[in-house]
């Protein structure tokens, strides 16, 4: 595999040599460092001092230069436009294809700049990633934050970009001043909708997202989702044909997510009113919520690889698998069966397409609105969380119709019936399979058939800007070896895991702290809100729409908290700090949670479950973002990947959860409460003491 060194070697344009990051001299000093350290001649203060005096210097070098290009593109504009304005007053056809062709000359030089900034940034990332690696310690996370927020920064001016935001402007407003439309001149800014763009024009703006990825909220929801994305793809080697990109297929997707998360919380407010009717008792509202859990942990495995050759097919079988479900839920309350209430909820279990919905938005939604996307995934799961107890309050009456009972308990199975028929007629009528390679339905599978090594060297340079330096901490997975290092060849490196044991093999110990994390954060809300039916109308005698009210109000923190984390609290805090803290915040409000001494109240319940459950969303959030990033790139694809497993250690803490509540029944409705925190104290605790275990060598 060709070094990135003699790599940037020959991608640097040879008149600009000079302003190129020297990638070979800052390698043989990394390499000197090391050498002065292990003989003690270097204190390490010193050799971070002056190595990062020497980042400095180096992107200074290149940040002036590239002020100075664009200085240079504006000067040309300017004279442009003057030739621009004698051709409008005297319009001649030969003139104007040649200013359009200066135009585009220009447009061709701007590429070249950003791809200027483009090899520089990689090699930034790149030498910062081999300091790290020889010396064992965080000095890219301590640069790029010290220098991304500074007035002065350098970084700042790269990746703002406000001035290459004003070139391409120039560019395609007068590219489209002087289209051929029989001598009428119209600008841009008069028409509602982008016209066509200039494929130069068109080549620009892919270069500039690449600089400008997302916002940090998007970001951090996008992460929130833990869609993988795999680490090689950019958006000029994107496989997604913008022109088979369906925009109402991705909202059938999402409207999938939606209506599976209202369907999951819809009964958790009259769960235990609907287990006393059938003849059981309170607290099989567990087994009755969990067994859809319990289903979800296989559909997801075979929906995840059923994925790999439809989205369309397993989506329809998510629809009507819900709506029979449903049926059978509804059902349960005249048959007086409570095998058909559970087979009703087990059935809803075996329709959860999440991973479908995942894969979906990581195959088939091109990069540039990726991040968007991902983010609508979350914000449409924490809506039907909101939206699905919310609903079950709404639903409070009783009546009959020939020999079906309709009232609080079965119109939750009842509507969402019929919300899913509706949604499987709008999916056979609007949703549009995306085209796949006609040699192997698996996506992943198409880069095979290019030539490796060139694919991993453009795409790997492309990389760097795709990763913003501003944003993230600079830091990849340990298993992304340099290219000049790697001594595995591009297929195994990222050839996906094949099973569920070699994907746990590719998990680094922080990754396994994070799912235990995941696992603990999971298990602590599940207890929170499948037992808050039973334990508010045991200590305070509340009724179906108080506890309905009470966790819709529950869920509609999710997309505040996340925007106040991902705007402001993660560009202030490291997150592995905000992930302890949010940590010590959960054991609090689990402890405060407890009914020791003193009588159980509404205001001890409800702010211990508030704070607990805030402090879970923001857990998720940070924790959920870290795991995106420090995942092997192996797990980005293919069946077993990162979303799934994710999914699979949420769920297992869904069901075993659930079990608590129904195991610690049988101590009585009194002694439920204090039953079901006791585990969720124990797993904190661990989870706490592994974090802080992992504090500075793994994080």
């Amino acid at each position: 595999m060709v070094a990135f060194g003699k790599y940037l070697q020959r991608k640097q344009i040879e008149e600009w040599s000079g302003y190129y990051i020297n990638y070979k001299l800052m390698k043989k000093k990394v390499k000197q460092y090391a050498e002065q350290i292990q003989g003690g001649s270097q204190h390490p203060r010193h050799v971070l001092k002056d190595f990062s005096r020497m980042l400095d210097t180096q992107i200074e070098t290149t940040v002036l230069f590239m002020l100075e290009q664009q200085g240079l593109l504006s000067g040309r504009l300017a004279k442009l436009r003057e030739s621009h304005d004698a051709i409008l007053e005297q319009p001649d056809i030969s003139r104007i294809f040649e200013l359009r062709e200066a135009y585009r000359d220009v447009g061709r030089d701007l590429l070249q700049l950003l791809k200027f900034v483009e090899l520089n940034a990689i090699g930034l990332r790149k030498i910062l990633k081999k300091f790290d690696k020889r010396f064992g310690y965080r000095f890219a996370d301590y640069y790029v934050k010290t220098r991304a927020n500074h007035p002065y920064s350098q970084l700042q001016q790269v990746f703002k970009h406000v001035g290459v935001g004003a070139v391409v402007g120039a560019i395609s407003r007068n590219l489209h001043e002087l289209q051929e439309n029989e001598g009428s001149f119209y600008s841009i800014y008069d028409q509602p909708v982008l016209p066509a763009q200039d494929p130069v024009v068109e080549a620009i703006n892919n270069a500039v997202d690449k600089l400008t990825f997302s916002t940090n909220f998007l970001n951090f929801l996008a992460q929130h989702a833990l869609i993988m994305q795999d680490d090689l793809v950019t958006p000029s080697e994107d496989t997604i044909d913008e022109r088979s990109y369906h925009f109402n297929s991705l909202l059938l997707n999402l409207g999938n997510t939606f209506l599976y998360m209202v369907n999951t919380y819809i009964i958790v407010p009259t769960a235990d009113d609907y287990s006393m009717s059938l003849g059981a008792a309170a607290t099989v509202c567990g087994v009755v919520i969990g067994s859809m859990a319990v289903a979800q942990v296989f559909s997801s495995v075979y929906f995840s690889a059923w994925s790999n050759k439809s989205y369309f097919k397993p989506l329809v079988f998510s629809s009507i698998a819900l709506f029979i479900g449903n049926l059978m839920y509804a059902l349960a309350y005249d048959a007086n069966s409570i095998a058909l209430l559970l087979l009703g909820r087990v059935c809803c279990g075996l329709g959860s397409a999440r991973a479908v919905n995942r894969r979906y938005i990581s195959d088939c939604v091109p990069l540039r609105i990726r991040m968007q996307a991902s983010a609508g995934f979350v914000s449409a799961s924490a809506l039907g969380m909101a939206c699905g107890p919310a609903l079950a309050g709404l639903l409070q009456i009783k009546f009959k119709f020939y020999k079906f009972t309709f009232n609080q308990s079965t119109l939750p199975g009842w509507v969402m019936a019929v919300a899913w028929l509706f949604y499987l007629v709008w999916l056979c009528i609007s949703f549009r399979e995306p085209l796949r390679d006609t040699e192997d339905g698996e996506k992943t599978n198409r880069n095979e058939t290019t030539s490796a090594t060139d694919r991993v060297e453009s795409s790997r340079v492309e990389e760097g800007l795709r990763l913003p330096l501003l944003i993230t901490s600079g830091i990849k997975p340990e298993d992304e070896e340099e290219c000049d290092e790697s001594e595995e060849s591009p297929e195994d490196s990222h050839k996906p895991a094949n099973s569920f044991i070699e994907a746990y093999r590719l998990l680094t110990p922080s990754v396994k702290v994070q799912l235990l994390i995941y696992f603990m954060l999971k298990y602590s809300m599940e207890i929170l809100l499948s037992e808050s039916s039973v334990i508010t109308s045991y200590y305070f005698s509340w009724t179906t729409s108080s506890v309905a009210i009470f966790l819709a109000c529950l869920g509609l923190t999710v997309l505040p908290i996340n925007i106040l984390v991902g705007s402001y609290i993660s560009n202030m805090f490291e997150d592995r700090q905000i992930l302890l803290t949010s940590e010590i915040i959960v054991f609090l409000g689990i402890l405060f949670s407890f009914n020791l001494f003193v009588p159980y109240t509404v205001p001890q319940y409800v702010i211990s479950g508030l704070i607990m459950f805030v402090a879970a969303e923001v857990l998720e959030g940070v924790n959920l973002s870290l795991l995106s990033r420090v995942m092997s790139s192996r797990l980005s694809k293919g069946t077993y990947n990162g979303g799934l497993l994710s999914t699979e250690a949420g769920t297992l803490a869904r069901v075993v959860a659930d079990a608590t509540i129904t195991l610690g029944g049988y101590l009585g409705r009194g002694h439920l409460l204090n039953a079901t925190l006791l585990p969720s104290l124990v797993i904190c605790i661990g989870s706490i003491v592994a974090t802080c275990c992992t504090y500075n060598s793994l994080y």
